[in-house]
């Protein structure tokens, strides 16, 4: 089988080191009738290993040339592949208790999680690979130079563990970033959750637009529509100070006051 040329378009870079596509595949640890999608399988590193493992499994790939190769490579009964942008799929149509898998293409990695988050009730929990720099970003604290918009809005809904660093000498063509694999597991349905999500997504989303200021200038008019001693926040603190619950306490106080709408 000729060679594939990486496509800088779909931000492709291909992973080749067999230690590390065994440390991930342990990771993830497949039952035999796990419902899995594996996300960007590329040159199926990870999707050869996992159909070891796996009855069937679930792609979801854009590249042509690639989804032509896994259909020569594997039956259908096998590996049931969607062509198609990871962005614009319906993972709840896969079924339930879904686990997600895939060394997710770096130019668009942050879409994708949010993307995702609309089906997190559908999933048992995802396994990725992305730029080791988002994953601290995801995984912050509050606090934490890296504690953003990202680790708020994936924290209010996700369990996460930064797992391990990958080298960028484990992939074809080398990427100029050191990767990791981070685990996510969705929160339970008793999870604390603001009154409404789209009001707290534009709290989190004001808050952090203007990170170097008080929050008090940053949220402009809203910020006296804020109980701060109540909800435990000094108006003089930044946003990267404040915990997710205390921002779920802040937009469920901006929805009460009629700030920001209520649906969700």
């Amino acid at each position: 089988m000729s060679k594939h040329q990486a496509r800088k378009r779909f931000g492709q870079h291909f992973l080749v080191d067999e230690g590390v596509i065994e440390g991930i595949v342990r990771a993830i640890a497949p039952a035999r009738t796990d419902l899995m999608v594996e996300i960007g399988p590329g040159l199926s590193a990870l999707t050869a290993p996992l159909l070891e493992r796996l009855d069937r499994l679930h792609v979801v790939e854009i590249d042509r040339d690639l989804v032509a190769r896994l259909r020569r490579a594997y039956p259908a009964e096998r590996v049931h592949i969607t062509e198609a942008d990871a962005l614009t799929v319906d993972f709840g149509a896969f079924g339930e208790r879904l686990r997600v898998v895939g060394n997710l293409p770096y130019n668009i990695s942050t879409p994708i999680l949010f993307h995702l988050l609309d089906y997190a009730d559908h999933v048992r929990d995802q396994t990725f690979m992305l730029q080791k720099e988002v994953v601290d970003r995801m995984v912050a604290a509050p606090g934490d130079s890296d504690y953003g918009r990202l680790a708020v809005m994936l924290q209010a809904r996700y369990d996460m563990e930064k797992l391990f660093d990958v080298p960028a000498d484990a992939f074809d063509p080398p990427p100029k970033v050191v990767s990791a694999i981070v685990r996510m597991d969705p929160l339970p349905a008793e999870r604390p959750r603001p009154a409404s999500q789209r009001a707290f997504a534009q709290t989190v989303t004001r808050a952090f637009a203007q990170r170097r200021k008080m929050l008090r200038r940053g949220l402009g008019d809203w910020a006296a529509l804020v109980p701060w001693e109540a909800i435990g926040v000094a108006p003089t603190a930044r946003a990267e100070e404040v915990s997710v619950a205390q921002f779920m306490a802040m937009s469920d106080a901006l929805v009460a006051a009629g700030a920001l709408a209520g649906e969700r």
